[in-house]
């Protein structure tokens, strides 16, 4: 799961990146404001592997307990899931100042295009 955090990780740098050098260099409003959807997908995505993450050490919790009911080679993690699971995982710190600085850059980018 922490591997494919950090790929979500480069893959939105690279992305965004170039799309706000496009935007800046043609002077184009239009793509910096697109590129708002992109970080959006991108925090969300991470932040379901991040939530399911979350999950297996709970799970690998219940099962270290001695005399614990979960049966060892079970990968059932339903009884750990909450409601709002990925939205809180998207607030945690980690994401929230990774695609925060994202979202910052692109406000820059979008004053100094208009």
């Amino acid at each position: 799961m922490g591997n494919n955090s950090f790929l979500i990780k480069g893959w939105s740098l690279t992305v965004i990146g170039a799309l706000l050098a496009y935007a800046v260099g043609g002077e184009d409003g239009a793509v910096v404001l697109v590129s708002f959807i992109p970080v959006l997908a991108f925090w969300l995505l991470d932040a379901y592997f991040l939530y399911q993450e979350r999950l297996f050490r709970r799970l690998y919790d219940r099962v270290r307990i001695p005399d614990s009911m979960v049966e060892p080679f079970a990968m059932d993690v339903a009884p750990g899931r909450e409601q709002t699971g990925v939205l809180k995982a998207a607030a945690s710190p980690t994401l929230t100042f990774f695609y925060g600085g994202l979202t910052f850059s692109q406000v820059v980018a979008l004053i100094l295009v208009l």
